[in-house]
C-alpha cells in the first residue's frame, strides 16, 4: 500500500510542478495531464497557476500519507 501511496504522490508532485513551470516558462509542453487538467475544465481557465500549485500540494500531502503509512 505504502508503494502505490509513494507513487501516486509522486506523480501528482511532478505533474504539479511542471504544469508550473508550463504555465510561467512556457517549458514542457508535452506533458498531457497538466494541460488536460487546466483546459478542459471551464472552471480553471484563468486559474492555470493555482490549478497546478494545488496538484503539488496535493502530491506532497500524498507522499507524507505514504510516510506515516510506514511508520505506524
Amino acid at each position: 500500500m505504502k508503494k502505490i501511496l509513494e507513487g501516486i504522490g509522486m506523480v501528482l508532485l511532478v505533474v504539479g510542478v511542471c504544469g508550473v513551470l508550463r504555465e510561467l516558462t512556457g517549458w514542457f509542453r508535452f506533458l498531457g495531464l497538466a494541460r488536460f487538467v487546466t483546459e478542459y475544465f471551464d472552471f480553471l481557465h484563468g486559474r492555470e497557476i493555482f490549478a497546478n500549485i494545488v496538484i503539488a500540494v496535493v502530491g506532497f500531502a500524498v507522499l507524507m500519507m505514504a510516510d506515516h503509512y510506514r511508520r505506524a
